[in-house]
Formats: structure tokens, C-alpha cells, sequence
């Protein structure tokens, strides 16, 4: 199974970087629909890192992984 998550990379308040990955994305993301969300936390301070408030958008990424489960009894 493929699982996609979409990471959102940060810069801080005191210059760390934060991320904030996201699990259950569309298939249909755009670099401007990312961008535009990562604009929206920033702007209403929707997290706290450990470096402070959210102030830039460092980076995007869209991470796809196969998982294969295994049953175990």
C-alpha cells in the first residue's frame, strides 16, 4: 500500500526550522495550495515549535511510502 504524507518545513522565530507532516493528502496538491496553506498557519499562529512562532515557509515535500503490513499471529 502507498501511503503519501506531505511535509511542511518551517523557519522559526529564533531561526530553527520546524516540520509539521500531514498524512491523508488529495492526489491533487499544488505547489500553490501548499504554499497558500503554509501561509494560513503561519498568519494565524496555528503551532508552536520549541524555536518559538511559525514565521517563513522553508520547504514542501511530498513523501510516498510503500508499506507492507504483515500479519502476525
Amino acid at each position: 500500500m502507498l501511503v503519501k504524507y506531505l511535509v511542511m518545513t518551517f523557519t522559526t522565530e529564533v531561526g530553527d526550522k520546524a516540520t509539521l507532516s500531514v498524512s491523508g493528502i488529495k492526489e491533487d496538491l499544488t505547489s500553490e495550495g501548499i504554499g497558500a496553506a503554509m501561509d494560513v498557519i503561519i498568519a494565524k499562529n496555528a503551532f508552536v515549535s520549541k524555536g518559538g512562532k511559525l514565521t517563513g515557509k522553508y520547504n514542501a515535500q511530498i513523501i510516498t511510502k510503500n508499506v507492507d503490513e504483515i500479519e502476525v499471529a
